[in-house]
């Protein structure tokens, strides 16, 4: 059988020809479409990265499941960062070679195939969708996740992908709409499918802000409007009612730690189901590599640098935020995640990207996530960089 075909309009070559006309711009192409990290990985994870590169599971195979001491880091992490307590949930954890690769195999790896159905929303991160067809599976697309009676009697529903905070959008789910979406997916049999990769970049305290904040520290948070936990978690005890079962969450360290290129992330819930993953992802080699584990456990460790880059990427957002509405952008500082949603100003992204791109400016085109009326800045780029834009946006 094998992988099935897809189909997507998610195609960076797409955009090449905006790059090409940024870059001709006196003082270049600034890149805000990707949403790739640029600033520096903390000391803390280089060092053990550098320390454990000739450890016994650097030159012998590592475990597929975790070395110890990466459970212990996922275990501390989920409960000082997140407010659960994996154990008391019966929740199991098996870290993924990045977020991306678990997305796109999910459906897969939950056996998913012609006639099965999973749901989505209609303005996401493209992998969803083409893992889902990978599978053979059917995709159903709605308008709000949390609108559970658009969903929940649609046949053969067997999971149902959320996103909070959201890519592109930074929308935020509630508990309460989290809760109710668990229960509902219960009744009919299907499995929650939560991505949580941009959990700990929650701006809600921060949405009112007109100016950056002081430059950003190193020490352990102290900023009453820095909440680590903020962002409900699916497996939190209010949202899964004391279990984990028909529910897998995911988290990468891709953001919070800028370590996109070691590919640490993870996948925690169902205990039953993260067993069958771990069984099937050694077997196909899916491993994150001895000292990258090591390296992760130090990321999942290290709350200040965490910190520190939540007060960038803050500072950042709201320089954009300023600058778009300037150029005559209706534009909002995101309830969370890194990027600036907008509506295209002249209502076609593409219309758009093209008069950006005589700026020197490169956003992501909507069309991407569903939306082609619609662009996401990114605030991955450097200060110089998005200094840079927002002069551009506000001459």
């Amino acid at each position: 059988m094998g992988f099935h075909a897809y189909s997507s309009p998610y195609d960076w070559s797409r955009i090449a020809g905006f790059k090409a006309a940024a870059k001709a711009v006196p003082g270049g192409m600034i890149d805000l479409s990707v949403g790739s990290p640029v600033d520096s990985v903390p000391d803390a994870v280089q060092q053990a990265l550098a320390s454990t590169a000739d450890a016994s599971n650097a030159h012998g195979y590592p475990v597929t499941a975790g070395t110890v001491d990466l459970k212990s880091a996922i275990d501390s992490w989920f409960r000082n960062m997140r407010g659960v307590d994996l154990k008391a949930v019966n929740a199991a954890v098996i870290p993924t070679v990045g977020s991306k690769e678990a997305v796109a195999l999910m459906a897969s790896l939950l056996h998913l195939g012609e006639g099965d159905v999973v749901v989505q929303p209609k303005v996401s991160y493209p992998t969803y969708e083409i893992g889902t067809q990978l599978a053979g599976a059917t995709v159903a697309k709605v308008d709000d996740v949390t609108d559970v009676d658009s969903w929940v009697n649609i046949p053969h529903v067997k999971a149902i992908w959320i996103n909070s905070p959201c890519n592109p959008t930074g929308e935020v789910i509630s508990a309460d709409w989290l809760a109710d979406i668990v229960a509902a997916a219960r009744r009919i049999g299907a499995v929650v499918l939560s991505d949580e990769c941009y959990a700990l970049m929650d701006w809600r305290s921060a949405r009112n802000t007109t100016s950056r904040p002081a430059a950003a520290s190193n020490e352990p948070a102290s900023d009453a409007a820095f909440s680590l936990s903020a962002t409900p978690c699916a497996l939190n005890q209010q949202v899964c009612e004391g279990s984990a079962d028909g529910i897998l969450v995911l988290y990468s360290l891709s953001k919070q730690s800028n370590m996109a290129g070691y590919r640490t992330a993870l996948i925690a819930g169902d205990y039953r189901l993260v067993a069958e993953m771990g069984e099937y992802r050694k077997q196909i080699g899916q491993i994150i590599p001895g000292p990258v584990q090591a390296a992760m456990a130090a990321g999942l460790n290290d709350a200040g640098s965490v910190y520190a880059q939540w007060n960038r990427y803050r500072g950042r957002l709201v320089a954009l935020v300023d600058a778009l509405n300037a150029y005559g952008y209706q534009a909002q500082m995101p309830s969370g995640a890194l990027y600036v949603w907008v509506k295209a100003k002249s209502g076609d992204c593409w219309s758009d990207m093209a008069e950006l791109a005589q700026l020197g400016i490169i956003p992501s085109p909507g069309e991407f996530y569903g939306a082609p009326e619609y662009l996401r800045f990114s605030a991955t780029a450097t200060d110089d960089a998005i200094d840079a834009a927002c002069q551009r946006l506000m001459a």
